[in-house]
C-alpha cells in the first residue's frame, strides 16, 4: 500500500490523497468498486487515445494510484470564468462520441462536469468505477439525466447545468429511448442519491425529452 500524504478531496464514495507531485491515491470508502479492474479499463481506453490519467498496475479493490492532474474540474473552470456552460456541454458531447469510437463498446455511465478535469493539454476523464461495455445510448442518457437533475434542483449551478444540457443535446441523435429509460431506472437505484434527487427523476426525463423533440 503506497504511503499517502494530505487529503486532497472527497466524493460520495471515495477520498483522494497526495502521494507526491506526480501521483495521487484514490481510496474507496464503501468497498463497492474494483480499483484494479477500473485501472485496467482506464489503461485500455488510454491505449486507444482517450484522455484519461495514467494509472499504476494494482490488484487492490479499494486503492487506485493514478496520475496527478493539474487543473480544475469543469465546474471549477466554469466558476473561474475559464469555461462557459455551453462550451462545457459541447466538450461533454465530444468526449462521449470519442469514447464510443473506442473498440469494445466501452461506456462510462458517470460522465458529467465534476468527472472531467480541465488541464493545459485538454480535458481528462476520471472516475471510471461505473464503466462497463454496453450501448452508447445509455451513456448519453446517464450524462443527460445527471445534468437535468442539477438543472431542476435548488443548487447554485442549476442554470448553467441547464445550459450544459442544451449544448450536450444540440444533436440528440445518439440518445435513444431505450437508453434514457434505462438511465432513469439505474439512477433511481443509485444508493448514493438522496430522496430529493430521486424525486427529480421524472421531471428530469421530461426536460431531456424537450430537447429531443
Amino acid at each position: 500500500m503506497p504511503t499517502t500524504g494530505r487529503l486532497l478531496g472527497s466524493g460520495r464514495t471515495a477520498d483522494v490523497y497526495e502521494i507526491d507531485e506526480a501521483w495521487v491515491l484514490r481510496r474507496d470508502r464503501e468497498g463497492w468498486g474494483d480499483a484494479a479492474a477500473e485501472g485496467a479499463l482506464m489503461e485500455y481506453v488510454r491505449g486507444h487515445g482517450y484522455p484519461v490519467p495514467r494509472v499504476r498496475p494494482s490488484d487492490s479493490r479499494t486503492d487506485l494510484v493514478m496520475e496527478r492532474l493539474d487543473g480544475p474540474t469543469m465546474v471549477g473552470a466554469y466558476a473561474e470564468g475559464a469555461l462557459s456552460a455551453e462550451d462545457a456541454g459541447t466538450v461533454l458531447a465530444g468526449l462521449l462520441r470519442r469514447l464510443h469510437a473506442v473498440p469494445g463498446r466501452v461506456i462510462h455511465l458517470d460522465l458529467h462536469p465534476e468527472n472531467v478535469i480541465v488541464t493545459d493539454t485538454g480535458p481528462r476523464v476520471i472516475d471510471w468505477g461505473t464503466a462497463e461495455r454496453g450501448e452508447p445510448g445509455l451513456d448519453w442518457g446517464m450524462s443527460a439525466i445527471i445534468l437535468a437533475q442539477v438543472a431542476l434542483s435548488d443548487e447554485p449551478y442549476a442554470d448553467p447545468a441547464r445550459a450544459m444540457l442544451a449544448a450536450l443535446l444540440t444533436d440528440p441523435s445518439d440518445l435513444t429511448e431505450e437508453g434514457l429509460t434505462e438511465a432513469r431506472r439505474r439512477r433511481a437505484l443509485n444508493p448514493t442519491m438522496s430522496r430529493a434527487e430521486v424525486e427529480l427523476l421524472g421531471a428530469a426525463e421530461e426536460l431531456i425529452r424537450s430537447f429531443m423533440a
